[in-house]
């Protein structure tokens, strides 16, 4: 994990952080209703929470019923609805968290310098457990958020799960 690029937003007045995934309907929403919500209230940095998705078969939806039951079910509120992530949000956004090595590769795709690329995290490389998993390594699969589209409800809560542990890791490294 790059921690230069870490600790050079630990000082800013204001972050924006995009969770990206496929569809935009499940794992992205899900992890930007937790972010906004964990940070909400916080006042240095006042962070901005977004979310899209690296295809367009959902643009303009709200978020998976099923995704959305288990995130409120956990007490967070958010309200979504779903996009297409393009090579501007390289320009909105401080961070562009992934759910998984496709989503990794698409927006890294659309990264036009090493400044844009070096925004780009899987979101579970933030999970304290996971920290020292080299995204190039043969082990990328262990930062993977598995999509829990259109399965079980225990899918939908094992990746909330998932989400609240890398979201708490980053948390804690940007106030470190």
């Amino acid at each position: 994990m790059n921690l230069s690029v870490i600790s050079s937003l630990k000082d800013r007045e204001q972050l924006s952080i995009t969770m990206v995934c496929l569809g935009n309907i499940c794992r992205s929403p899900m992890a930007a209703a937790v972010l906004a919500n964990k940070t909400n209230g916080v006042k240095s940095p006042v962070i901005t929470v977004d979310s899209s998705g690296t295809s367009a078969w959902h643009i303009g939806q709200g978020p998976h019923p099923s995704s959305k039951k288990i995130w409120e079910k956990a007490g967070y509120k958010h309200e979504h609805t779903a996009k297409q992530f393009t090579s501007n949000d390289f320009f909105i956004h401080d961070l562009i968290l992934v759910m998984d090595s496709s989503n990794f590769h698409n927006v890294m795709s659309l990264a036009e310098s090493d400044e844009h690329r070096s925004k780009v995290f899987y979101l579970r490389s933030f999970d304290p457990e996971l920290q020292g998993i080299d995204p190039d390594s043969a082990d990328y699969f262990k930062l993977e958020v598995p999509d829990p589209y259109n399965q079980s409800d225990e899918a939908y809560e094992a990746t909330l799960a998932m989400v609240e542990r890398a979201i708490d890791g980053l948390l804690a490294k940007l106030s470190s």
